[in-house]
């Protein structure tokens, strides 16, 4: 199975982004994910539209958005115009989720759910034959540099054993170094965000790092 590699660009170095991008295409990454931070449903501020727009003028490859914020609905009105391919929400988020995920494939956008550390599989199945992609955090989201929390491999196992029911893409995020791509490979995960535990700041090029990755 092919493995989706989608580096997190709020660990990019904007002072150099259109090197950093054009060298993450040559790389072969399949996503540009972007977190979209309020400072109020996570405690940071991080990416937004003029951050979106200078990567989408800068590439053709998929970009994708993890809204971390309050009311993702006004959010997704904002972005959705500059054509995202993917945009995640926290089912947690928004009154009425289903109305957001199916306003979302309205707007021929891949709807997405993102699952925090303290949300259960179970709170979230009912949601699963509406969504075309799941990305379950691995750490408390916010932060970059985090470390893993193991206990949330029980629940990444369930989603991985329903995707035959379900056919969503499984991407996991936090905390993603070589070793846990391997080992959630094995597992049956799809995809990965990686940021500064296995792509970011390293000595190696992107190039060699994303070859490594995709055949772990």
């Amino acid at each position: 199975m092919k493995k989706l590699i989608a580096p997190s660009m709020m660990c990019a170095d904007f002072e150099h982004l259109k090197a950093q991008v054009n060298a993450l295409d040559a790389a072969g990454i399949d996503v540009f994910h972007m977190d979209v931070m309020d400072g109020h449903y996570v405690p940071n501020v991080a990416l937004g539209v003029e951050d979106f727009k200078a990567i989408r003028k800068l590439t053709k490859t998929p970009m994708d958005i993890h809204l971390m914020v309050d009311n993702p609905d006004d959010f997704i009105a904002i972005f959705a115009p500059m054509k995202p391919q993917i945009i995640y929400v926290h089912p947690d988020t928004v009154p009425m989720v289903t109305r957001t995920l199916a306003n979302l494939k309205d707007l021929g956008i891949h709807p997405g759910i993102a699952i925090n550390p303290g949300i259960s599989f179970e709170q979230v199945q009912e949601l699963l034959p509406l969504v075309d992609y799941v990305l379950v955090m691995t750490v408390n989201p916010g932060f970059a540099g985090q470390p893993f929390l193991d206990y949330t491999l029980p629940k990444i196992k369930r989603f991985v054993a329903v995707q035959d029911e379900y056919p969503f893409t499984l991407f996991v995020d936090g905390a993603i170094s070589p070793e846990r791509v391997k080992m959630l490979s094995n597992l049956g995960v799809n995809g990965f965000v990686v940021g500064t535990s296995a792509l970011f700041g390293k000595e190696q090029s992107y190039a060699t790092i994303v070859s490594q990755l995709k055949e772990q």
